[in-house]
């Protein structure tokens, strides 16, 4: 009997080991997914590629999103290690304070859209490559992320082939056309059949009419030259 009381009491404490370990396990998934879904993010955009011309003005977006918000975030450009331009936001709707390294390069975020984009002007093709912006949350415990945007710089842009979109335009412009002509017919020749239709009838009734009156027009002329006895 002791052996089983032991057994039995193994058993209940390694269950209620188990159970603790789950709801660790549980409340631990559930804290990272609450850390993640609220943890600072930076984004270039859904097109995170440019293609310009050599001498042009472009502008490299960037902005990020904090679930939690931000305190002294801190945010910089870099290209291949050298830093163009840093800053610093002190809270929410605060303007940052923004230091530029780059003749060319001007800050044109702003705190109230979250945005940490720059202007690059008259670019060259030695400013073709990858451009990273970084973000740092001291709220977050020092979170960071950083996305990177990619500059092509061209001669001149490259034509379009507008072929295909000319032949099915004028397709389609030819099928409409073939359609409303075909509509426009089709509507002549009914009304044409109408009043074709209408003109046999109106012959017929008039033939009818005529025939009438001549049958009893000889009717009566038998009639009145009929002899008496």
């Amino acid at each position: 009997m002791a052996a089983v009381a032991d057994r039995t009491g193994s058993d209940v404490s390694s269950r209620l080991r188990s159970g603790d370990l789950l709801h660790a396990g549980l409340a631990v998934a559930l804290l990272l997914g609450v850390w993640s879904v609220g943890a600072l993010e930076v984004s270039t955009g859904k097109v995170s590629t440019l293609e310009a011309m050599n001498g042009s003005t472009v502008l490299l977006p960037c902005t990020y999103s904090s679930c939690i918000g931000i305190k002294n975030l801190y945010f910089n450009w870099t290209k291949n290690g050298t830093t163009l331009c840093e800053g610093v936001t002190p809270i929410e709707g605060v303007e940052p304070k923004v230091s530029v390294y780059h003749e060319r390069v001007d800050f044109k975020g702003s705190s109230k859209s979250n945005n940490i984009s720059i202007l690059l002007y008259n670019i060259t093709f030695d400013d073709e490559g990858d451009y990273v912006c970084f973000a740092k949350n001291p709220k977050e415990k020092n979170r960071n992320h950083s996305a990177i945007f990619t500059l092509i710089v061209v001669d001149q842009m490259k034509e379009v082939d507008n072929t295909l979109t000319v032949i099915i335009v004028s397709v389609l412009g030819g099928v409409i056309g073939f359609v409303i002509l075909f509509m426009v017919v089709k509507a002549l020749v009914v009304r044409f059949l109408c009043k074709t239709d209408e003109k046999n009838k109106e012959c017929l009734v008039s033939s009818g009419n005529d025939n009438t009156e001549n049958g009893l027009s000889g009717a009566k002329g038998e009639k009145q030259g009929t002899p008496k006895a």
